[in-house]
């Protein structure tokens, strides 16, 4: 829902978990180091509009997407991933002007990340579902997954196009036909395999890095194009179901933060709002389970930054009060697309404050 204040609104300092909270604004060139009083204790400065969020590494470095002038222009698009140490040095970058929406740093040093790559025809016409018609001119684009070391020579690829596995999924009926299908989110499991989630057809799935297919997959249209799945300690799924099935309203309108096992693909715990109008992100968005039990909620829709406990009690919140100026499609907005919480203590902060 749309709020009337910016910055910190709570903070139960018995409760919330101690920690810095890390954001970027979308739509701006940094991103911000937040105290549990909501000041900014640190921030980089990056090379272009963030595309579209940040983390930090154990070695205390930011990891980041940057937008590029030169993709397709697909929604979520960076271009740029670069690595920046706590002085605000590039110490790492690779350009793929077609990568998008996430970056994430394997345990052997390599760095994974999502991009896109115009389809051939008549594997395009494969594709079920979508909005018909709807193609750009050129065509239509598929999700390639791809793994590079650290001089940036590709290792690993996935291809969605190559999968036979993934026609089985219907694209969202009320999405254009110009992605397949839209990788929002993806994480390097410690036996090489990657999890992935695909928003236009509701899929989160487990690639086999050896045989390149699914070995387990769910999809629930229920979740309304979920984003940010990943996976627990306790092998559990946490994620954020966005609810963009319903973004017309109506009684059962809302978002939802949900915990799965993956082995019953039962919910084992959820948050929603209350009424479950009030807390609503049709897009964007994710979740975070901290160490204390707790867990940091990212309402991206609305810059919105808040910790809830086991039992649904807000314990911090925080506003974004940094407006895009600028940018041509966030201007006048305070979206945020994910955020993090690390300890005073942590190996990423690492007494650096």
């Amino acid at each position: 829902m749309r709020h009337l204040q910016t910055g910190l609104t709570v903070f139960d300092k018995d409760r919330a978990t101690p920690g810095y909270t890390l954001f970027s604004p979308m739509g701006t060139k940094r991103s911000l180091l937040l105290n549990l009083h909501g000041e900014i204790v640190h921030q980089w400065q990056l090379p272009g509009y963030t595309g579209i969020y940040s983390h930090l590494l154990p070695n205390g470095n930011l990891l980041a997407g940057v937008q590029t002038p030169d993709g397709p222009g697909l929604r979520g698009a960076a271009g740029l991933i670069v690595e920046i140490d706590w002085a605000g040095n590039v110490v790492w970058q690779h350009v793929n002007h077609a990568h998008h929406h996430d970056q994430r740093r394997c345990a052997n040093g390599n760095t994974l990340y999502p991009y896109s790559k115009l389809m051939p025809d008549e594997l395009a016409k494969r594709v079920p579902g979508g909005i018909a018609g709807s193609e750009r001119p050129e065509g239509m684009y598929g999700d390639v997954l791809c793994e590079v070391d650290t001089e940036g020579r590709t290792v690993w690829e996935w291809d969605a196009a190559a999968c036979d596995q993934m026609y089985d999924y219907l694209l969202n009926p009320v999405v254009a036909r110009v992605e397949f299908s839209h990788a929002n989110s993806i994480m390097p499991l410690d036996d090489g395999d990657v999890l992935v989630n695909f928003r236009y057809n509701h899929l989160m799935a487990i690639i086999d890095r050896h045989t390149k297919q699914f070995s387990w997959t769910h999809c629930d249209p229920s979740y309304g194009q979920q984003h940010n799945v990943h996976r627990l300690d306790n092998g559990h799924l946490l994620f954020f179901a966005n609810g963009a099935n319903v973004l017309y309203g109506g009684p059962t309108a809302g978002s939802r933060v949900i915990e799965l096992d993956p082995a019953t693909k039962e919910i084992v715990w959820e948050y929603r709002g209350d009424p479950t109008v009030t807390f609503f992100s049709w897009f964007i968005s994710g979740a975070q389970r901290l160490a204390s039990g707790n867990t940091l909620i990212c309402e991206g829709a609305w810059g919105r930054l808040f910790e809830v406990t086991p039992d649904g009690h807000i314990v911090w919140e925080y506003i974004n009060p940094h407006i895009s100026k600028d940018h041509p499609n966030f201007k006048g907005h305070n979206f945020v697309f994910r955020a993090y919480r690390y300890a005073a203590d942590s190996a990423e902060i690492g007494g650096r404050v």
